[in-house]
């Protein structure tokens, strides 16, 4: 005999049965339906301030396009054309990515010594620990007003120091190296820090036993850093060079303001990519060739992304295999 609800609905009993076999299909469909609605919110986001902008940006550089005329002609591949065949464009990338090399390679190794220190017993951890992310916190500009006094060419403090042991003085602001340099100190400056408690929260995990089983065997605190720590920190340190690859071929504010005029220079020793799309945007007015320039840095910025991927799976690969 089939059981019934006392409650009548629309002038019927509703069966236990049926109820019952409701709530396990709501329950099915909440399983597989939850998970989505959790993680939309990240992608409605993204395809808003995200994937729009980079498929509109692709529209505007196949058109010929102007801040006051707007839009105009469709010119095709005519703006990526145009930008290949300017020198400034290919200094300009030829800046970057060595600013990038002078600034992500010691940023990570750095980091990396930082976190080790703040790891160990010091005393007052939590204002060390706090005090490695104060360059983060400070504005840009003030980085690059405070630094570009120390690297002054005449008067500033780093060349007065160098003097003492006989070197220098360099022309920060004239010659192509030194302005590397100097901007790739004011990116290691604000960043280090950032990345030193990224290493520490993962050092933090790597369980202790592996320590102690190292101290009995008589290991160094060297021999243990580079035969436990740096392995166990593969992926961690895989991830920030990968962020660091994407946010130091994006730089913008060091150099921008690493002079008074902020063109990069007076022959663009030390212009960016960035820079130089901001000078075609805002300077030449002209958006199709400046969206042009956005879309060849992204296409910069993947191949060197997929290379650290590929260079990613092999070492995860040859570390799985040892």
């Amino acid at each position: 005999m089939t059981a019934t609800t006392a409650r009548p609905t629309e002038g019927r009993t509703v069966p236990a049965g049926e109820r019952s076999a409701f709530r396990k299909a709501l329950s099915r469909w909440d399983a597989r339906v939850s998970p989505y609605l959790y993680v939309s919110p990240f992608f409605v986001l993204f395809a808003i301030v995200g994937l729009f902008p980079l498929l509109y940006t692709a529209y505007v550089s196949v058109h010929e396009w102007n801040l006051i005329g707007g839009k105009g002609e469709f010119v095709g591949l005519e703006n990526f054309t145009t930008v290949l065949q300017q020198e400034y464009f290919w200094r300009a990338l030829r800046n970057t990515l060595s600013i990038f090399l002078l600034s992500s390679v010691p940023q990570v190794v750095f980091a990396l010594l930082i976190a080790a220190a703040l790891d160990t017993g010091l005393r007052a951890r939590t204002f060390w620990r706090m005090g490695v992310l104060l360059p983060y916190v400070i504005a840009p500009v003030a980085v690059a007003l405070i630094f570009n006094d120390l690297f002054g060419d005449r008067y500033g403090l780093l060349n007065e120091v160098l003097g003492w042991v006989g070197l220098g003085p360099f022309r920060w602001h004239v010659d192509v190296l030194p302005s590397h340099l100097a901007i790739a100190t004011m990116v290691n400056f604000r960043w280090t820090g950032y990345n030193a408690l990224i290493f520490l929260a993962a050092m933090q995990a790597i369980p202790r036993d592996y320590y102690e089983a190292a101290l009995i065997d008589g290991a160094g605190r060297v021999r243990t850093f580079l035969s436990i720590t740096v392995p166990l920190l593969r992926n961690t340190i895989l991830f920030v060079v990968i962020t660091s690859t994407i946010g130091g071929l994006q730089i913008f504010d060091e150099p921008r303001m690493f002079d008074q005029y902020g063109l990069g220079g007076a022959d663009r020793q030390w212009q960016t990519l960035t820079i130089y799309l901001w000078n075609v945007g805002w300077g030449q007015h002209n958006f199709g060739r400046a969206a042009a320039v956005a879309w060849l840095l992204f296409l910069v910025i993947v191949l060197i992304g997929l290379l650290n991927f590929a260079l990613t799976r092999r070492i995860s690969s040859t570390g799985g295999k040892r």
